[in-house]
């Protein structure tokens, strides 16, 4: 876990792209990223995030904030661990094998948070870095609107700007789960951010 620190952590400063994001209100945020630059980014922009880290160990309660989150205090997910908490890390196959076998756990024990899980759905979401034919998104898609009736889906998209069209034909085609932006996070993000902040995003 040190040298995975030393590697996506250590000396590194957040993009442009992750400093506007940040900027944005979003009151909830799932990452799979190890490192910390987000909740940086986030502190930079005046915002004091409460966090919740992925534990493979179904023994204690998954953390939940005990306040609505804000855009001022959002709520963060670290699903795949944090690089300070070196048993959280998803990984190794077996990583991932422990991953997938606890997202069958119930509330509270389940490594989603339970704030996380209502919000999923009933709140429009946005995938930006994410790629759907990544088997662990379409798992965690699934299993956050299991039982809810596909025509009452909120809306959700996926900033991909090149999908796999097997994917597009079966989750945005046939099953209209996702619409499909196909643009790059560099094009997406700075037309995001001036498009709600009014003014060319800062680079």
């Amino acid at each position: 876990m040190k040298r995975i620190k030393e590697e996506v952590h250590a000396n590194k400063i957040a993009s442009p792209v992750v400093h506007a994001l940040a900027a944005l209100d979003f009151p909830l945020v799932m990452t799979t990223n190890y490192d910390q630059l987000f909740e940086q980014s986030l502190r930079a922009a005046g915002k004091d995030p409460q966090l919740c880290v992925y534990s493979p160990s179904a023994k204690n309660p998954t953390e939940d904030p005990t306040d609505d989150p804000t855009p001022l205090n959002p709520f963060v997910c670290k699903l795949h661990g944090d690089i300070d908490v070196p048993d959280s890390a998803v990984l190794t196959d077996e990583d991932y094998i422990q991953f997938v076998l606890r997202m069958s756990d119930k509330a509270p024990f389940h490594p989603v948070p339970e704030t996380f899980l209502y919000r999923f759905k009933r709140w429009p979401t946005l995938f930006i870095g994410y790629s759907l034919i990544d088997y662990n998104l379409r798992l965690l898609f699934k299993a956050m609107r299991v039982n809810l009736d596909p025509a009452l889906f909120p809306e959700t998209y996926s900033i991909d700007p090149k999908p796999d069209q097997l994917i597009v034909r079966y989750w945005s085609d046939q099953r209209r789960y996702v619409r499909f932006v196909m643009q790059d996070v560099w094009s997406f993000v700075p037309a995001l951010y001036e498009l709600i902040k009014k003014t060319p995003m800062p680079v």
